[in-house]
């Protein structure tokens, strides 16, 4: 067993300058565009960011020591040099990767996953909106296999929490493009906001933490288009500041569909099956979302491809115009 160095949280350090760029970019939204923030919509995302908090401080223990009784079973010993911190930190942002998918594609994880993004705005205050219910939805288990490798729970939950402290800056609308170079490695705003939005191009996509090279090399990457800009929140959005209803609410909609359910197949489906399954289709998914759309794209586009005959161009001429 490596001697175990004091590593402090350091989220705790990261939260005055937390408020300090929140406080930054409300002056710029009040200059630029008083419509980046609501206040509700604030109160909101701050109140669930402390509940989240809470939630953690209640489960972090018996998540300690769940990671501590699979270290025992570690395949190598891995010691506190400052190359191995480097190393924890690349393979941790990798399971975050593989967690935040299938907090998407899983509707079991998407019911903790779904609190952050149940706001219709993005700004800094977004970032705080974090499960209450991640310790239900097991969401941990994705750091598991870094145990077993033999990465110490305390380097793990360490370079975890310098990857939260990075995922803070990207949740902002004030910061355009970075340069390319940049874009090429690393998750920022641009790539975030592609993330966050509903619109069918942009769902299911950049997935990353840190580094945006996960969703480049896994086929989930999409970019930022000026000619769609993105919209915010979830496909079919809350319509409230309840606290409890954005915490709960998919869980609450699983328990009825499993009840409801015809059969065992479905009411495992429910759990497992994408956001938006149903056992009698009657229900769409981001794979029917975006399907539709694509249909609607590829009619489009053949429409400007087809041949315009001179009768064409006088129906054209005589029809009313359908603009408003």
């Amino acid at each position: 067993m490596p001697v175990v160095p004091y590593l402090p949280d350091p989220v705790d350090y990261a939260i005055p300058g937390f408020v300090v760029l929140v406080l930054a970019e409300m002056l710029v939204a009040r200059l630029r565009d008083r419509r980046r923030f609501c206040p509700k919509d604030t109160l909101t995302s701050l109140s669930l960011g402390l509940g989240s908090t809470v939630a953690g401080l209640l489960s972090a223990g018996l998540v300690y020591a769940l990671a501590m009784w699979v270290y025992q079973f570690r395949i190598f010993t891995i010691g506190f040099a400052w190359y191995w911190f480097v190393l924890a930190f690349v393979l941790d942002d990798f399971a975050y990767y593989a967690f935040h998918r299938a907090a998407h594609r899983v509707r079991w994880f998407w019911a903790s996953h779904v609190i952050h993004h149940s706001s219709q705005h993005y700004n800094l205050t977004t970032a705080l909106r974090q499960t209450w219910t991640g310790f239900i939805s097991m969401s941990f288990a994705f750091r598991l296999p870094l145990f077993l490798i033999g990465f110490h729970p305390a380097m793990i939950f360490f370079v975890a929490g310098l990857n939260l402290i990075y995922q803070f800056w990207i949740h902002t609308e004030v910061v355009g493009r970075m340069p390319r170079w940049f874009e090429a490695v690393m998750n920022t705003p641009s790539h975030h906001r592609v993330h966050h939005a509903t619109n069918p191009r942009y769902l299911d996509k950049n997935y990353a933490g840190v580094f945006i090279v996960w969703d480049r090399m896994l086929g989930t990457y999409e970019p930022e288009r000026d000619e769609d800009r993105p919209r915010y929140g979830i496909v079919k959005d809350l319509g409230s500041f309840n606290l409890l209803w954005a915490a709960f609410h998919e869980w609450v909609g699983i328990a009825k569909d499993v009840w409801s359910a015809p059969d065992w197949k479905s009411r495992i489906g429910y759990m497992v099956a994408p956001p938006g399954w149903s056992h009698d289709g009657s229900r769409d998914t981001s794979e029917t979302i975006k399907a539709r759309w694509e249909a609607r794209e590829q009619l489009r586009g053949d429409s400007w491809k087809q041949p315009i005959s001179s009768s064409s161009v006088e129906d054209r001429a005589g029809a009313p115009s359908q603009a408003a």
